[in-house]
């Protein structure tokens, strides 16, 4: 029988860190470094997931019966884990949807704040829709442009990634707070694809107002699923219209009082998706996200020590105190088939190769990565 929530007897099986790395078989033939690409599937996740489909093949609608109590299970999960009220949690198919059908209701008279270079699927439905745009360039001083161009051109939207897809620069959190005091007025929109599940964090105490992720990648859960949370403060700005019947909160009967969140779940949400968005976060709570960050923040400052060293990483990103487990080489072609060659799976990106860490790596795994850069020298 499947299991829906958080008892499930797989998790209990993790004792410490490293036994994690056994999970993701991957990992006995590779180095994998491009999780900001796509994160990896665990063993437990893979027998969830057969067991589901399993239960589908031989209970059909019986299986799919349960799914509403899933989904309400699954934002409880995401609520929990994030600090969230479940009831301000949508959950979706993956960021992109819900940023398009949110946007759909945001006053077009909306003065919005861009990152110039900022991922494609956040600035492209502001973009599409013929918002009053600014930008502000990605670097070293980018909390300091940001705050003045809020106070001086009368900017109503902030929307930004939490961390850059391209060289890992992540945001500062605290001024995120600090500039939402000065300007309570500010909505700030946030995809967190490249940030959620590498650290703790706390939506209610946080200074964003809108937060969305797709679920593939830090998050581990597979594709097909995401989330996004919506504070009550900005819920007034928008005049939704997308409406459908699917989503297991959208009945006939609740016609009358819908929620906002169900405005972004117009129709039916997959249970194996969805189910494997929930084992994971669990998961994630099991190994532990305070664990986990500490893992992290030990393999960044050793990998940005080590790039920097050899004068591989941009000027923006060695000035920054903070930095994520993204990091973008300037490095060509045969650089990239070196690695390639020596089992590191990684990814060109921009006009260099992006290597990304997650709690599965090691800091053996980042030496052997720059003993290989250190021969091409």
């Amino acid at each position: 029988m499947i299991i829906f929530n958080n008892k499930d007897k797989r998790l209990q099986k993790l004792a410490h860190m490293d036994g994690i790395r056994k999970k993701f078989p991957v990992l006995q033939q590779y180095i994998y470094a491009n999780t900001a690409a796509t994160g990896l599937l665990s063993e437990d996740l893979l027998e969830w997931r057969q067991e589901h489909d399993l239960d589908y093949l031989i209970k059909g609608s019986i299986l799919k019966s349960k799914a509403n109590d899933m989904l309400e299970q699954t934002r409880k999960t995401v609520g929990n884990f994030f600090n969230c009220p479940d009831s301000n949690v949508a959950l979706l198919p993956c960021f992109s949807v819900g940023l398009n059908l949110l946007l759909e209701g945001l006053d077009k008279k909306e003065k919005v704040l861009l990152l110039q270079g900022d991922y494609p699927s956040l600035s492209l439905p502001f973009k599409s829709r013929g918002f009053a745009l600014e930008q502000v360039a990605i670097g070293a001083t980018m909390e300091e442009e940001i705050y003045a161009t809020v106070k001086s051109k009368g900017i109503t939207v902030l929307a930004l990634s939490v961390v850059q897809w391209l060289n890992g620069i992540i945001i500062d959190l605290t001024f995120l707070q600090r500039l939402k005091k000065e300007f309570p007025d500010l909505m700030v929109i946030a995809d967190g694809t490249q940030f959620l599940g590498t650290q703790t964090f706390d939506f209610t105490a946080s200074g964003i107002d809108i937060l969305g992720s797709s679920g593939y990648k830090w998050l581990l859960s597979g594709y097909g699923n995401g989330l996004m949370m919506i504070k009550d403060g900005v819920k007034h700005r928008f005049s939704m219209a997308s409406k459908g019947y699917g989503s297991g909160r959208n009945t006939v009967e609740d016609q009358g009082h819908r929620t906002f969140c169900k405005h972004l779940e117009p129709g039916h949400l997959d249970s194996l998706a969805m189910g494997s968005l929930e084992f994971s976060l669990n998961f994630l709570d099991t190994v532990g996200m305070q664990n986990i960050e500490k893992h992290l923040n030990t393999l960044s400052a050793h990998a940005k020590q080590g790039f920097a060293e050899l004068e591989m990483l941009e000027d923006c990103v060695v000035q920054r105190q903070a930095h994520s487990t993204i990091f973008n080489i300037k490095a060509d072609q045969r650089v990239y088939e070196a690695l390639s060659k020596n089992d590191v799976i990684c990814v060109r990106r921009g006009t260099g190769i992006r290597l990304s860490f997650h709690f599965y790596n090691t800091l053996e795994e980042i030496d052997a990565i720059l003993k290989i850069l250190k021969k091409l020298k």
